[in-house]
């Protein structure tokens, strides 16, 4: 061998691999075989929670090779508990070429991974994932676990983690590092992890940026004011979600005078900290609270009870209402009449009082522009993750009083009320699940006061604490009780209301849920009072005490709020033990609640309609919108049932509609094709197209020809029957009932709009970007379908219009929607806002027309992407991202593709779709 030149070793275990290295005297260290493997790939990724540099150390040779061959390095890393040491990623940037990323802040991210990627041009990739971060005893001596893994021998998690680490690579929680601008500010988070920063509150020097939740409540703000023109707009999110930090971020986007209001000083300061931070302006905005008296009264931190006493309010173009439940609250009253602002933005956690208001009602005409879910919160980390044990309590409720979709609450007092043998099961099953009642802190809910005090008086009884309160406990003596509560002097107290205004109780640990709510509403906000985080506190328990019901009760509403899931995937996640809930939390259900719970959602599966309609009729004559605001339903679930429609089901409830016509049955089962228009712009012309004097076809400009086009085709995907696109109209106008019913359906549907809707800009092509569409309206709306080329039976996901000189790329993310299918998940997928991963036909090769297109940029790509193939409404529509750009692409038959949106993609679908989610 010549001098210099170096002998490559070969990793112990061959390319095509896998293995198990646990560090043991008897195999290599993982060291070693880092050492092998970084000889002879031609990229290497690493992700790692934290880097030091006894690990970095014993890779020094390996690594300046790698320089010196110039193989590109990227490592992804944070600051978590301050265990990076910045000698570490300093020397890897500057010594050995990596380009390096950094999760400066905890609460964006939990990356606990440790992982390796070798990739070659040889396509013999391997990569390793186990427990060693990028320390010594990690690599040479610490009893850890690592799994090899190979593209020959497990392509599938080879493929998982590219897509992944893509994902991380390319989010906005990673920061590119650079140690001559970056140290100072590496230093600092690192310090605050650990513990041993200064506690002085000032400037980061990072641009605050959104966090996806916080990007969601953004993009609904954004649609509440241009699509839909709202400028008094409530947020509803749990505590600890930042929505001050939304309200700051949505201030640094709108500008202008601002006045931000709160009942405490202590509000007000940290908010005035949260703006001058996402503003990067430490002298930003003065408080007038206690006596303090702003000198200028362009940005003002002020109390209500400050403002009280004001004599000349200025006008403010942007106010904020801070905990916006109190507004009942006179003083709030008053000022709300005062107030003349651009923009008014409320933010509350519970818009629902004690005492019965909602302020929605009051003041945003019964509307939320937004409220962060409960399995988005769970997903992001911001609340408590729960354990929720469904119990069989053996009550019989069958022969309980219904009426107006609820039991009548006194035959539920007297059942409950003084029934010790379900008193009994309740404490048995509390000792059971719960690792210590001494020192747990409870809330538990009662059908009435007589319930709760007996409950009460029980538990007491059982040398558990307990004090009621309800909705009729004076307002000192509730706050005593929730002070009981917090210092243990009391285990549980017994409610009747939700026990949400003016109490804050975080470290509430256990829920007992001792009467039956069907409401999914109420449901989550009981189960709202344990979720907020707190010190020491791991998990909430919920015991939920279930009975035999009535047919008419329901459970899904309350389990698919739990997990996010349609009908048909709840009856599955309950035969399967919920496998698909947020990290860390559990939905159990004894065999006796499972085998209740499975009957009774068979049961809704099969005899949903003459519910339905049984239901329609017992809330009186009301239009679809009332109905589904007076019934707590969902529009799903009205036209869930293939063929159903809200005429049919008034008909059958026994109520008037406009006549019927030709041909209406067929008609009517198609109207539910209709339920994912959501721009008003298209709601308001297929609504005129179907008004019995609308406009000949004939008579239409030709981009509303184009929409007149979709609309029918909408219906009649085959075009059996129909001669012309005149003839369809005016077999649509024909029938009274159906357009009348279309309108009020596109009317509710565009009214829900989250997204803004913005002309992809292809000249012929009048589809919105961040607008839904079904597939015979893409065909359609691109020029593909004309009279003489129908778009019934493509079904292909790329299809080429030579009218438009456009490529539809049509995606569905999930190709065996909730069946985990790997082999298939990591093909088509949003890299980050911008960026989305993409594979073409198997058949298609870089030469060949189509591939030439998407490579030369000869053709307008535009891209089209569903979640999964079905929702509970059947067929799911495309959002439409509107224009993409080649950036990359790989390999052929298929070729893989990275391309980039001109407009990001919204943050809904990007959290749902990512590799990250999956």
């Amino acid at each position: 061998m010549s001098p210099g030149v170096r002998r490559l070793v070969r990793p112990t275990t061959p390319l095509a691999e896998t293995a198990l290295l646990t560090n043991t005297a008897d195999e290599p260290t993982l060291a070693a075989e880092l050492r092998s493997e970084l000889a002879t790939a031609d990229h290497v990724d690493l992700l790692c929670a934290f880097i030091r540099w006894h690990g970095v150390r014993v890779l020094v040779d390996e690594l300046t090779l790698l320089k010196e061959r110039g193989v590109p390095f990227r490592v992804i890393t944070t600051t978590y508990r301050g265990a990076t040491e910045r000698r570490a990623v300093d020397e890897l940037v500057r010594r050995f070429g990596a380009d390096v990323r950094i999760c400066f802040e905890d609460q964006s991210t939990k990356l606990h991974a440790k992982a390796w990627l070798f990739r070659r041009d040889s396509g013999f990739d391997t990569g390793y994932v186990g427990s060693s971060n990028l320390s010594k005893s990690a690599l040479v001596d610490g009893l850890e676990w690592n799994v090899r893994i190979s593209s020959v021998a497990t392509p599938t998690l080879v493929r998982k983690f590219e897509a992944t680490f893509e994902t991380y690579w390319n989010s906005r929680d990673f920061r590119v590092y650079d140690p001559e601008r970056d140290a100072a500010t590496l230093d600092a988070a690192l310090n605050a992890e650990s513990g041993s920063g200064s506690p002085t509150i000032m400037l980061s020097g990072l641009e605050v940026r959104p966090r996806p939740h916080q990007e969601r409540i953004l993009e609904a703000l954004d649609s509440e004011r241009l699509v839909h023109g709202r400028y008094r707009n409530l947020v509803v999110a749990a505590t600890g979600t930042g929505k001050t930090v939304v309200a700051a971020l949505d201030y640094r986007r709108l500008g202008g005078s601002l006045l931000f209001v709160a009942h405490r000083r202590e509000i007000l300061e940290q908010a005035l900290r949260t703006y001058r931070e996402v503003l990067g302006d430490g002298t930003f905005g003065q408080l007038m609270v206690g006596g303090e008296v702003p000198t200028d009264s362009r940005h003002v931190f002020a109390s209500i009870q400050s403002l009280r006493g004001l004599v000349d309010l200025p006008a403010y173009d942007v106010v904020v209402i801070d905990e916006f439940h109190h507004a009942e609250a006179a003083s709030y009253r008053t000022l709300l009449a005062r107030l003349d602002a651009r923009e008014l933005l409320g933010l509350t956690a519970t818009p629902e009082r004690a005492d019965g208001v909602d302020v929605r009602e009051e003041f945003f005409d019964g509307r939320t522009a937004v409220e962060l879910g409960l399995v988005d919160s769970l997903e992001q980390d911001l609340l408590c993750p729960f354990h929720y044990f469904g119990v069989s309590d053996n009550t019989d409720l069958t022969e309980l009083e219904w009426s107006r979709g609820a039991y009548d609450a006194s035959g539920l007092s007297n059942l409950y009320t003084g029934n010790d043998a379900r008193t009994l099961l309740v404490l048995r099953a509390l000792r059971d699940r719960v690792t210590d009642v001494g020192r747990m802190r409870a809330l538990g809910f009662c059908v009435s006061v007589e319930h709760a005090e007996y409950m009460a008086r029980k538990f007491s009884e059982a040398n558990i604490p307990a004090r009621v309160v309800t909705g009729e406990t004076r307002p000192h003596e509730r706050s005593a009780a929730a002070a009981d509560l917090r210092t243990g002097t009391v285990k549980c107290l017994f409610t009747v209301d939700l026990f949400n205004e003016g109490v804050d109780l975080p470290t509430v640990d256990t829920l007992l849920l001792l009467r039956p709510t069907q409401s999914a509403t109420i449901f989550l906000q009981q189960l709202g009072r344990g979720l907020r985080r707190a010190p020491g506190k791991a998990v909430l328990t919920v015991l939920d005490f279930i009975g035999q019901h009535r047919r008419e009760y329901r459970f899904d509403a309350r389990y698919r709020a739990l997990t996010g899931s349609t009908r048909q995937q709840l009856l599955r996640d309950i035969e399967q033990g919920f496998p698909y809930l947020p990290a860390g939390s559990q939905l159990v259900l004894d065999r006796v609640a499972r085998e209740v719970v499975l009957a009774n959602v068979r049961q809704g599966l099969t005899g949903r309609h003459a519910a339905l309609v049984a239901d329609v009729r017992s809330h009186g004559d009301l239009t679809l919108r009332g109905y589904l605001s007076r019934s707590g339903r969902e529009l799903s679930e009205v036209y869930a049932r293939a063929g159903s429609s809200w005429t049919r089901v008034r008909r059958e409830a026994g109520f008037a509609t406009l006549p019927s016509g030709p041909g209406e049955d067929a008609l009517l089962k198609r109207i539910r094709s209709f339920s994912h228009v959501d721009d008003p712009a298209r709601a308001e012309l297929y609504t005129r197209l179907l008004a019995a004097d609308g406009p000949d076809y004939e008579e239409l400009a030709e981009s509303d020809q184009v929409f007149a086009r979709m609309l029918v085709y909408n219906v009649w995907s085959n075009r059996v029957g129909l001669s012309s696109f005149q003839d369809g109209l005016d077999a649509l106008r024909s029938c009274p009932a159906v357009g009348a019913e279309l309108a009020e359906l596109m009317a509710i549907t565009a009214d829900r709009a989250r997204h803004v809707p913005v002309p992809v800009g292809v000249e012929g092509v009048s589809l919105l970007s961040h607008a839904s569409y079904r597939r015979e309206e893409i065909l359609t709306g691109i020029g593909w379908s004309t009279w003489d080329r129908k778009p019934h039976g493509q079904a292909g996901g790329v299809v080429y219009s030579e009218a438009t000189n456009v490529d539809a790329l049509l995606v569905t993310l999930r190709k065996e929607d909730r069946d985990f299918a790997p082999s298939t998940r990591y093909r088509d997928y949003p890299i980050s806002a911008d960026l989305f991963h993409w594979e073409s036909q198997n058949s298609t090769t870089v030469d060949s027309a189509p591939g030439q297109r998407y490579t030369q940029g000869t053709s307008r790509v535009l891209l089209f992407v569903r979640v999964t193939r079905e929702d509970e409404l059947g067929s799911a529509p495309y959002l439409c991202l509107g224009e993409v750009f080649h950036v990359q692409h790989q390999g052929e038959r298929p070729i893989s593709i990275t391309w980039r949106l001109n407009r990001p993609m919204p943050q809904d679908l990007l959290s749902q779709g990512s590799v990250e989610a999956g």
